[in-house]
């Protein structure tokens, strides 16, 4: 599929940077386009291509792709280090990307959809709810209560350590010192990695490569446990909301997944897919994507 580097800013003058996909054939009429972000860490040629490939030669949409602020090809603001997010600041981000969407002459502005994956799921419920420029909600194994997921994620005895790991940083980052950062992954059990699972490490491990840094800031995981986008998704209506939802995902727990999509409104739609995590990139690519499209003849291209 025809494939355009493109660049645009936010609203505090970050230079974020991506792909802008459309179909083979060209419309004479702007498209729908689907605004895609990636989840925790993770890069856009970690696979998004991929996905965006496949809505835009099932469909006559297009596809926006970016990077994160200070992650892969987009810039960071010059008062913060990369390797660090900030959830809010990674939502105000999409948002920025919706405006330079229709700011597109082969867009058409009234059909705006999001697509996020875990902690960018969660991101498109909370712009989804604020934002009405958006048509169509699509989120796939979503982060939804990052304190309660972080604990789930964490050691049993690992709270005073990074309790004092997150003072020393604040102290050590008012001070003028660089932001201290741990591994995004790894399977040492007496290390500090944000995600110290065998899953997380052989997914992002193998689709990283040169562009993906095994690297996220201290401060991210505070910021992390204070995202719990789940308080945003009743006000998602009237906006049509899918979920996609792994049935044994314990890095973005099932239960608190299916507990957070009970307390949206209609319209919304549920997908439960068998396997983990990552299986939406793996095994349950083609049954996740099939599904996604089918929701979109039904939002954006209806």
């Amino acid at each position: 599929m025809p494939r355009e580097d493109i660049a645009f800013q936010t609203g505090d003058n970050v230079t974020l940077r991506g792909w802008f996909f459309t179909p083979e054939a060209a419309s004479a009429t702007p498209l729908p386009c689907l605004v895609i972000s990636h989840g925790f860490t993770a890069v856009k040629e970690m696979d998004l291509d991929r996905f965006a490939e496949h809505f835009t030669s099932s469909v006559q949409i297009s596809c926006l792709v970016y990077d994160h602020r200070g992650w892969g090809a987009s810039d960071n603001h010059p008062s913060a280090p990369r390797h660090e997010t900030i959830p809010y600041l990674q939502a105000s981000d999409i948002q920025d990307a919706i405006t330079y969407a229709q700011s597109r002459e082969d867009v058409n502005k009234e059909k705006i959809g999001i697509w996020g994956v875990a902690l960018s799921g969660g991101h498109c419920i909370r712009v989804g709810a604020v934002d009405r420029r958006v048509k169509a909600v699509l989120t796939l194994v979503p982060v939804v209560n990052g304190l309660e997921n972080g604990r789930r994620l964490a050691k049993p005895d690992s709270a005073p350590v990074f309790n004092r790991i997150f003072e020393e940083d604040r102290v050590a980052r008012a001070a003028g010192k660089p932001a201290a950062t741990i591994p995004v992954v790894g399977l040492d059990p007496n290390g500090t990695a944000a995600l110290g699972t065998v899953e997380a490490y052989e997914w992002l491990s193998k689709l990283g490569g040169k562009h993906w840094k095994n690297e996220v800031t201290v401060r991210t995981m505070q910021e992390f446990q204070s995202y719990i986008p789940e308080a945003y998704i009743k006000y998602v209506s009237p906006t049509p909301l899918l979920m996609t939802v792994a049935e044994d995902d314990y890095l973005m727990p099932t239960d608190l997944a299916l507990a957070a999509y009970a307390k949206a409104l209609e319209p919304k739609e549920l997908q439960i897919i068998p396997g983990v995590h990552f299986g939406a990139y793996g095994p349950q690519f083609e049954q996740v994507v099939n599904r996604q499209i089918e929701f979109l003849k039904k939002t954006l291209l209806a």
